[in-house]
């Protein structure tokens, strides 16, 4: 039972119905897209899924022992960040031709991006290291996301739908992303115990970086094939 009082265990099923009810309703927008974007949304779609699914895990955990293990969010994190880069890099595709070397890039950077990160936390790895090899990897990730082959596709063969959604998306993995190293520098750097704090805001951050996410792949490519359709006319 999780006590009236308890905002960080109310914080995990609120953002398990919330990651649970968004899953389904990007799986039914799969049918909704033109079929260049079938796979955007759907790889959104997924990275939710993969979310609700840890946070399950996780509120049993905070539900039998008050405590959730560093194992728990990054079970979940190894596979949703890669899965919203690479949605990140099939969005910018609908705009202009990107490499697949750069495809093998970003997936190897964000793995590892997430694995070093917990390597640092669980102590398996000097965490000085592991949170300033972490924070470089994102650093990489954003900087194509903002100069490379992704932004210039998006700017130079999307169409204004496409910009717009690849600008607030590209703001999610910016500011939003900024709460993971930051969690790891607190969790790392200082003698702080996470009694459901930090827990708390990681699981109101899920709510921008993964559902509000998805919402705008799925908005982005309805509204990219309005324009296509008006621009046929």
């Amino acid at each position: 039972m999780i006590d009236p009082q308890d905002l960080t265990g109310a914080s995990y099923s609120a953002l398990l119905y919330a990651l649970a009810g968004a899953t389904v309703f990007l799986l039914l927008g799969v049918s909704w897209v033109e079929r260049g974007w079938k796979l955007v949304v759907g790889l959104a779609a997924i990275a939710m899924l993969v979310g609700a699914c840890q946070a399950y895990d996780s509120r049993a955990a905070w539900v039998a022992a008050k405590s959730v293990s560093v194992a728990y969010p990054y079970a979940g994190w190894i596979i949703s960040m890669p899965v919203q880069v690479l949605t990140l890099f099939f969005l910018a595709g609908r705009g202009g031709k990107v490499s697949q070397a750069l495809f093998w890039r970003l997936a190897v950077v964000s793995i590892l991006m997430v694995l070093v990160r917990y390597l640092g936390d669980a102590k398996l790895m000097a965490p000085t290291l592991a949170f300033l090899i972490g924070v470089a990897f994102w650093l990489y990730i954003l900087g194509e996301l903002y100069f490379g082959q992704m932004d210039e596709a998006v700017a130079t063969g999307g169409g204004d739908a496409l910009r717009r959604g690849y600008f607030w998306l590209r703001i999610v993995a910016t500011v939003g992303w900024a709460i993971y190293p930051l969690g790891s520098f607190i969790v790392s750097f200082t003698s702080a115990v996470d009694d459901g704090r930090l827990s708390l805001a990681y699981n109101l951050a899920e709510f921008v970086n993964l559902i509000a996410f998805g919402l705008a792949v799925l908005a982005t490519a309805m509204a990219s094939a309005d324009n296509d359709r008006v621009a046929a006319r």
